[in-house]
């Protein structure tokens, strides 16, 4: 992969372990995330009258992507009422490169070599060691977290082959975002009301913002998809699971343990190794 894309990709790995700090660290973690998409879906409709339209054949991709975000949002929400962000995010994050790679090779013709075989297994057993403390199994929200993963691999490879075929990234990704940030206040709606969701609140600059920045993340991931095998993409972007652990360390009070710290290594060196 060239230099300039790992770097891209690093500083997107990083931008996202913020947002998914700042949403840990809400009240309402349902209302902060649908907010986020808010100010995606605006932010993407304003930058798509720019733009022209990505190619017919990408579309289908881009509404299937949008309603898997959705599924992602509602997963992750409900993995952090009660886990903390330096276990849940490894556990979501490190789980979806082992399933990238394995629809990348299904569904975009990406061969699988023996040196991602390896990472696979350095990330189950990174992800094995975070689920359990001591003996017994200690994350609730277990399932939510490794759904979560399933999500984040769907819409990954679904968005891979997506952006390809459009012909151009930028417009694609600007596209299917404004679609997920649309239905996404459709479903807190249905599910709450259209009153608490526009009611002035504290968090919302930092909703906003954390919108913001999830929409910068994934732009420049999917540019790299395109230039870039998907699992080799994945792989490098889930290294935010260290920026993950140490800011929930440092900003949120979250013990740093060192068996924490050394399942945290494990999966993003298997990460790699699959890139």
């Amino acid at each position: 992969m060239p230099i300039h894309l790992i770097f891209l990709v690093l500083f997107a790995a990083l931008l996202h372990a913020s947002w998914n700090a700042l949403l840990r660290s809400g009240a309402d973690r349902l209302w902060s995330m649908t907010v986020m998409c808010i100010a995606i879906a605006v932010t993407s409709l304003v930058a798509a009258a720019f733009m022209l339209p990505p190619a017919i054949e990408s579309w289908g991709y881009a509404v299937l992507s949008g309603l898997l975000h959705v599924g992602y949002n509602l997963f992750l929400v409900r993995s952090y009422r009660v886990g903390d962000l330096g276990q849940i995010y490894p556990i979501s994050r490190g789980s979806s490169p082992v399933l990238i790679t394995l629809g990348a090779a299904v569904f975009a013709g990406e061969s699988i070599t023996p040196g991602e075989l390896l990472g696979v297994t350095l990330v189950s057993c990174g992800i094995i060691s975070l689920a359990f403390r001591g003996r017994s199994l200690s994350v609730p929200s277990l399932p939510y977290a490794l759904g979560t993963g399933g999500f984040i691999a769907a819409y990954s490879v679904v968005d891979g082959i997506g952006a390809r075929l459009s012909g151009a990234p930028l417009a694609y990704t600007v596209w299917m975002c404004a679609l997920w940030g649309v239905l996404m206040p459709a479903v807190y709606i249905g599910l709450r009301d259209a009153r608490s969701l526009f009611s002035a609140r504290p968090g919302t600059a930092t909703a906003v913002v954390g919108g913001l920045v999830s929409l910068l993340a994934y732009a420049m991931v999917i540019y790299a998809m395109n230039e870039a095998p998907l699992g080799a993409v994945s792989a490098l972007r889930e290294t935010s699971v260290l920026f993950a652990a140490l800011i929930g360390y440092v900003f949120l009070g979250e013990t740093l343990t060192a068996r924490r710290i050394l399942a945290c290594v494990v999966i993003a060196s298997g990460t790699l190794l699959i890139g």
